[in-house]
C-alpha cells in the first residue's frame, strides 16, 4: 500500500520581495544546498493553512499570515506518494533566524526567481499561478 505525504510550501512576501532560503538537498553533489522557498510537512489533523504559517516560524522565525492558495503538486517516489498545497504568505517581520537545516536567506524580486531558484517545476508552477 502507498503511503502518502501532505507538504505545505510558503512563498513569503515583503512588499516587492519574496523569501529564498538554501537548504540541505543532497550531500552527493558538488554544491548540496539549494535556494528554494518555505516548505514542511502538515502534522496529523492540522489545517494547511496554519501549518504552512508555523513551518514559516518553525524554519526562519519569521511570523507570517497566509493570504492564498497558489497552486497545488504532487509525485510519486517508488510507493511513496507526496501532494503539496501552496500559498502566498506576507511576512510581518524580515529578520530571520534561520533552522539547523537551512544555511542562508535572501529576500528576492520575482525577477530573480530564476537566478535563484533550479527546480523548473516549481519556477513552471509559480509562473502559471496568480503570483505573477
Amino acid at each position: 500500500m502507498a503511503e502518502v505525504e501532505i507538504k505545505v510550501k510558503g512563498i513569503v512576501k515583503d512588499n516587492d520581495t519574496y523569501l529564498v532560503v538554501k537548504k540541505w538537498y543532497d550531500d552527493r553533489v558538488v554544491d548540496p544546498y539549494r535556494w528554494q522557498f518555505i516548505d514542511g510537512d502538515i502534522e496529523v489533523g492540522e489545517d494547511p493553512a496554519k501549518a504552512v504559517v508555523r513551518v514559516i516560524k518553525e524554519q526562519t522565525g519569521i511570523d507570517a499570515v497566509m493570504d492564498s492558495p497558489l497552486y497545488t503538486w504532487s509525485y510519486t517516489v517508488g510507493e511513496h506518494h507526496i501532494v503539496g498545497i501552496c500559498y502566498e504568505c506576507f511576512a510581518l517581520n524580515k529578520e530571520a533566524v534561520l533552522s539547523e537545516e537551512l544555511q542562508e536567506y535572501e529576500w528576492i524580486s520575482k525577477d530573480e526567481f530564476e537566478t535563484y531558484i533550479d527546480n523548473k517545476d516549481l519556477l513552471h508552477d509559480i509562473a502559471n499561478s496568480n503570483l505573477i
